[in-house]
Order: structure tokens, then sequence, then C-alpha cells
């Protein structure tokens, strides 16, 4: 079912777009996609090409739904997103595995150490690609919902949602900045700039942080030992 859709805002230099731009979005999905195909056999979830078709078509889908800017909100289009959405997380969270069962087990993917930088920087690429579009896709209710109407409460929130004083007038999250929190969250293991309030949103940032935590220290120590 959709909604109705609202005139634009006038703002000073014109028409406020109601919709972020698709393309960010489309372009770290098939970023995912590559990054799946270029991954050795034994860490992929299933054959070469399987998981990127599947994820093509959803993408596809999507974009047919909903062309442009992002701003028509339909149950069948939120389900879509969803599906792709977890599609990519279960097939970073299956490389995550894998690959940490081949560090163990010194496994012919991680025996070098240019296949385990190659492989350890991929994974955690996918992990970090996945959890940002996870982001993006559950918070506010996905980004039709936020194009019309940022909530009150939010799950995610934005220095300019704490200090609404520093954002321009129409202001919304956009991919890049989810890409910015998958990013900083992996790298510092802990929240930067955006605090995360409700339930899911903690739960998933922790997780990817113990994610990010044990994909760069397993890396790093299997280096050390492959290069001592």
């Amino acid at each position: 079912m959709t909604g109705h859709t609202p005139e634009p805002t006038e703002g000073p230099s014109g028409p406020e777009p109601l919709g972020e731009a698709r393309w960010p979005m489309a372009m770290a999905v098939v970023t995912a996609m590559v990054l799946t195909v270029l991954l050795p056999d034994a860490l992929r979830l299933a054959p070469r090409w399987l998981i990127p078709a599947v994820e093509g078509l959803l993408l596809l889908a999507l974009i047919a739904g909903d062309p442009g800017r992002i701003d028509r909100r339909s149950t069948a289009l939120r389900t879509l997103s969803i599906a792709l959405v977890g599609v990519l997380a279960l097939s970073a969270v299956w490389s995550t595995g894998q690959l940490v069962d081949d560090i163990l087990g010194n496994g012919e993917e991680t025996a070098s150490a240019t296949s385990l930088l190659q492989s350890g920087g991929t994974v955690w690429a996918c992990t970090v690609l996945a959890f940002s579009l996870l982001y993006f896709e559950l918070d506010g209710g996905g980004a039709a919902a936020r194009a019309h109407r940022l909530p009150r409460a939010p799950a995610l929130a934005f220095p300019q949602q704490l200090n609404p004083e520093l954002a321009s007038a129409h202001w919304r999250p956009r991919y890049v900045d989810y890409l910015y929190l998958g990013l900083t969250n992996a790298t510092a293991f802990s929240p930067t700039d955006v605090m995360p309030l409700a339930p899911w949103a903690k739960i998933a940032m922790g997780v990817q942080s113990l994610v990010s935590l044990l994909i760069l220290g397993l890396v790093v120590a299997r280096a050390v030992n492959v290069l001592a």
C-alpha cells in the first residue's frame, strides 16, 4: 500500500527534494556483490554467482518499484529491502565464520600473507557494507519513511538530531551517514558520533564491533605468525 506523497517543501534555494537518490545505496550493494565474487570459494556462502545474482535481482526490483529518489512507502518494497539487507548480512556473517575457521585451522586461504590480507580485507569490507545498509534500512522505518518524517524518538541519534542548530533545513540522514557509522563502528569498536538508542541498534552495533574485532585481531595475529 502506497502512502500519499507530500509536495517538496519550498526552501530559500528552491523546492527541497523529498527523498534521497537511490544510487549511493545501489552502488554499495553492487560493491558488496563484486567483493562476494572475489572471495575464495571456501569463504562464500553459495556458488560464486548465486548470492550476487539474488542481490542483483532484489536491487533491480527495488529500482523498478521506486526509481530515482527513495520516497515511495510500500509494504512490498519494504519487504524487498529487508530481504536484500538480510542476504547481505547473512553472506557477510557466514564469510566471517569461515574466515575465522580457516585462520584457526591453518587453512589454505590464509596460508600466505598475501592471501590472508586479501581475504581478511574483503570479508571485513563486506561486513562494513552489510551493516551500513542494515542501519540505513532499519533506522526510522527506512529511507522512504524518513523522507516523509523523521521519528520523534530515533533509533540512531545523529549529531544533527541531538543538536538541531547544527542541522541544515530539512536535514535527513543519508546513506553516506550510515556508511560512516558502519566504518567508524568497525574501526573504533564503539559508538563515535552516532548514539544507538533503540535496543536493536545497540545489538546491531555491538555485533558489528565484535565481528570486526574478531576479523582484525585474528588477521593481525595470523599475519605475524605467517611472517615470523
